[in-house]
């Protein structure tokens, strides 16, 4: 099945209610524009649900079948969300309030993972703090560059460093 790992970023942003179901639709529907559904029945109902009810059900099926224990890990895909963030922020679709508001929510659902301790402080201090924009846009940078090259959990692991986190924060002195 193309293009999986886009179903599955969708839907864990759907369940984290950060985007809407069309994003589960389209996935469905450019799958059988490009007729690459291959008789998925889940996948031709899935281009007609409407909301989040009708929609997760049936993708949860799809990916089911096709990933089955293999599925990704939510901070692989919370992690590649972190790259869309830093795209729609640099393109002005998000800024420091509404980005603290999703690393809120984000951060525990995640259960609390140390590659995320910098980032979602920096932007809580930014929202009141301005020596704190410039360190938090430098953990943005860091974070979201090493989820883009990142092909799974484990590669971003290896790449990631606590200790550039912890440079990322406000000089005193």
């Amino acid at each position: 099945m193309e293009q999986l790992t886009e179903l599955e970023i969708a839907v864990f942003q759907l369940r984290m209610g950060f985007a809407h179901a069309d994003r589960c639709v389209d996935w469905a529907v450019e799958r059988l524009r490009l007729d690459q559904e291959g008789d998925d029945l889940e996948v031709v109902l899935l281009a007609s649900a409407r909301g989040r009810d009708e929609v997760l059900p049936l993708a949860d099926v799809i990916i089911e079948r096709y990933r089955g224990a293999q599925r990704l890990e939510d901070q692989f895909l919370g992690g590649k969300y972190i790259v869309e963030l830093r795209a729609a922020y640099l393109a002005g679709r998000e800024n420091v309030s509404s980005l603290d508001a999703i690393f809120t929510r984000l951060y525990p659902a995640l259960d609390y993972p140390d590659w995320l301790v910098m980032l979602s402080r920096n932007c809580e201090y930014a929202t009141d703090v301005p020596n704190f924009e410039q360190p938090f846009e430098e953990e943005f940078h860091y974070i979201a560059s090493l989820w883009a090259q990142a092909e799974s959990l484990a590669a971003f692991e290896r790449e990631y460093s606590r200790e550039t986190s912890n440079r990322h924060d406000v000089m005193l002195g």
